[in-house]
């Protein structure tokens, strides 16, 4: 969960000598499922993916994004540049101690288009329970690619690949044990 604050009206206090913020919003936010579930449900279109937004579209997605409840309508257009970073920043997030070492040759990415409902499809053939639709989106998503990849069968490996990591753990041994072989 990212916590934000928007800045309301800058005035000058002249008792204090300073300038002060009233009236800011302190606002939670979740890249989630859920967020993308519901921009979804209104543009009809694939949030992820490449294809390009409006800044309209993008905004938006942020006010899908808020937990808190009831926020003011005309919070969108006070977000100030810190809080769009931190908004971009926290959706960049990977989520999660987890890292995937790619095989030599593995394909890098599908072609297949991911939307809302085709997550919630990999949820339901992964058992993974929907409580987990608040998750940040990375989060969820590695999760399930571990299941993906623990249901797999084991790639077997080629003759050559057989000797070849043969000759690395002889080479490994040879040079633990001060042994020319």
């Amino acid at each position: 969960m990212l916590t934000i604050i928007v800045p309301g009206i800058e005035s000058y206090d002249e008792n204090l000598d300073t300038f002060v913020s009233i009236g800011d919003l302190t606002l939670e936010l979740e890249h989630s499922l859920v967020s993308l579930s519901k921009w979804e449900s209104k543009f009809e279109k694939p949030f992820l993916g490449k294809s390009e937004k409006t800044t309209e579209e993008v905004l938006d997605y942020i006010r899908c994004m808020v937990v808190t409840p009831n926020p003011p309508e005309e919070f969108l257009g006070k977000l100030s540049k810190e809080n769009l970073e931190a908004v971009n920043a926290y959706i960049d997030r990977k989520m999660t101690a987890t890292w995937f070492s790619e095989a030599p040759g593995a394909p890098k990415t599908s072609r297949e288009v991911i939307t809302a409902e085709l997550v919630y499809y990999w949820m339901t053939v992964f058992h993974i329970p929907f409580e987990c639709e608040t998750w940040h989106l990375n989060r969820l998503f590695t999760l399930i690619r571990i299941c993906n990849l623990k249901q797999e069968k084991p790639k077997k490996m080629s003759r050559a690949e057989v000797a070849a990591r043969n000759r690395e753990l002889n080479a490994q041994r040879k040079a633990q044990l001060g042994t020319t072989g």
